[in-house]
């Protein structure tokens, strides 16, 4: 699908129903005592930009367990107890596509560290840096952590947001 296809500032002229994606990728939010332990992304997609752990799901493996893989990857924790909390569906103008599915998990075993992929921290859920991640997070992200299983439909140029719709 290229941009000629729909109008990539209305988020309903695309045919999401027959909607295939590129690739499939996780996100994980771990909580702890009110903070979300979140990561400066230093390599692919989003470099420089604050995120979840999280990336491409592997032939072969479940959303669950590319989550679980890619959390202990880029922060150096395995996150326990994780409940889906949404499922995000990305069109980009270049026509590449993206399905996300996004977990929660209340605990973790080990001590999160840098690697070659990302710097984690700590932030207060009251406190997240929207400002420096994905335009789209500021909508989902809220309405997830409320405890709503959230549908999320963007388009992208690039990094910049052109059109959404947010069910939950």
């Amino acid at each position: 699908m290229t941009a000629s296809d729909y109008d990539e500032r209305d988020i309903n002229s695309l045919n999401w129903e027959n909607w295939i994606p590129t690739e499939e990728a996780t996100l994980c939010f771990i909580r702890n005592e009110g903070r979300l332990l979140l990561m400066n992304k230093k390599t692919g997609m989003g470099t420089g930009l604050i995120n979840a752990p999280g990336g491409r799901i592997e032939r072969g493996e479940t959303p669950l367990e590319g989550a679980i893989r890619e959390t202990e990857e880029e922060v150096l924790v395995t996150p326990l107890n994780l409940k889906k909390g949404a499922e995000l569906y990305f069109q980009f103008t270049d026509g590449y596509k993206l399905k996300g599915h996004v977990f929660l998990a209340d605990d973790f075993r080990g001590e999160p560290g840098s690697t070659v992929e990302a710097d984690p921290f700590w932030v207060d859920e009251k406190a997240i840096p929207y400002d420096r991640m994905w335009e789209d997070d500021q909508y989902w992200i809220p309405l997830m952590l409320k405890g709503w299983f959230v549908k999320g439909y963007f388009v992208f140029r690039e990094e910049e947001m052109l059109a959404f719709r947010i069910e939950g």
